[in-house]
């Protein structure tokens, strides 16, 4: 079992950040895999037979990518945690990836090797030189390819939840913020994360606090650390930009309150903004507004201010509406 204890300033000066970068990474894994626990299934089918047609031709990012997707422990040279906080770039995370010396590349393929589950993973492709060049080309490819057209309705996502931990941050502290974060992810005493249930050494998290960055993908949760750095803990966002298929219930709460009354519903299972939900549902901001003034007269939605930000939530008759479960 793998412990993060935490200083006594630790908490006081954790946060949150976004990273393009590991959006990217997740997205990677993702497309690797048969099986999709992706942002959306239809993302997955659309993006996939494109990605494997990049690995075939190109026998450096097919060890790579095959390496990492078949690993318990990510290579250290890809995870390094985001310097920018919520306003981290690609280019400056594509930047510092570029510059890793190739020794340490090699040191840290050669670690992810060894807790491969595949046994026949191998590393004859790890041939020539400017190895971190070379990883930071396929990630700005695969980022071009099949994630820069989705980035601002999988940004909205990351900052709802963001801003849905934050609230609970401010209302309960850390325990509640972090709460079903990961599946493995748990707060344990009163200055310890439980990051994994697996074997491994205890991680000690110093004054500068953690950094918890979220990925819009169901599964993924790794742990950053680099020289200077704060420990980050990427985990999964909760929610998606695209609602699943209508059930039942669905179809029978459009007909009560019309199709984008009753999509917005089903988009307030986390707080969001009039923009936020724009966004996620591609609609423009007075057609979304103008859905929620008419929910809040009828006591579906309230609004609350956190800064400068306004905030839509369901009331507890919206809750029971949008999922059938009695309001509290």
């Amino acid at each position: 079992m793998v412990m993060l204890r935490l200083d006594s300033l630790a908490l006081s000066r954790s946060r949150f950040a976004l990273s393009p970068f590991a959006e990217t990474l997740a997205a990677i894994v993702q497309l690797a895999r048969p099986a999709a626990d992706s942002w959306h299934p239809e993302w997955h089918a659309r993006h996939r037979v494109e990605f494997h047609a990049r690995l075939r031709a190109d026998p450096y990012a097919r060890g790579l990518v095959g390496l990492i997707s078949a690993t318990k422990w990510l290579p250290e040279h890809l995870v390094v945690p985001p310097g920018g906080g919520m306003e981290t770039t690609l280019e400056s995370e594509l930047a510092e990836a570029a510059r890793v010396p190739d020794e340490a590349v090699r040191e840290s393929l050669r670690l992810s090797l060894a807790h491969s589950w595949e046994s026949d993973r191998h590393l004859d492709w790890l041939t020539g030189r400017q190895h971190g060049a070379r990883a930071a080309e396929l990630f700005r490819a695969v980022w071009d390819t099949h994630l820069a057209a989705e980035w601002p309705a999988r940004r909205a996502v990351l900052q709802r939840d963001v801003t849905h931990r934050a609230g609970l941050l401010a209302a309960h502290g850390w325990p509640r913020a972090l709460h079903l974060m990961s599946r493995r992810t748990a707060w344990v005493g009163a200055d310890a994360i439980r990051f994994s249930d697996r074997p491994g050494p205890d991680q000690v998290v110093g004054p500068d606090g953690m950094l918890f960055v979220p990925v819009s993908s169901r599964s993924s949760s790794w742990l950053c650390h680099a020289p200077g750095r704060p420990h980050a803990l990427v985990y999964p966002a909760r929610g998606t930009g695209v609602p699943g298929p209508a059930a039942a219930g669905d179809q029978a709460l459009a007909r009560l309150v019309g199709a984008g009354r009753a999509a917005i519903l089903r988009h307030l299972d986390i707080p969001a903004t009039t923009s936020e939900l724009a966004t996620l549902m591609g609609q423009s901001v007075g057609t979304v507004g103008g859905h929620l003034a008419v929910l809040r007269d009828t006591a579906l939605v309230d609004r609350t201010r956190l800064g400068r930000r306004v905030l839509y939530h369901r009331t507890p008759l919206g809750d029971h509406l949008a999922d059938g479960q009695p309001g509290l």
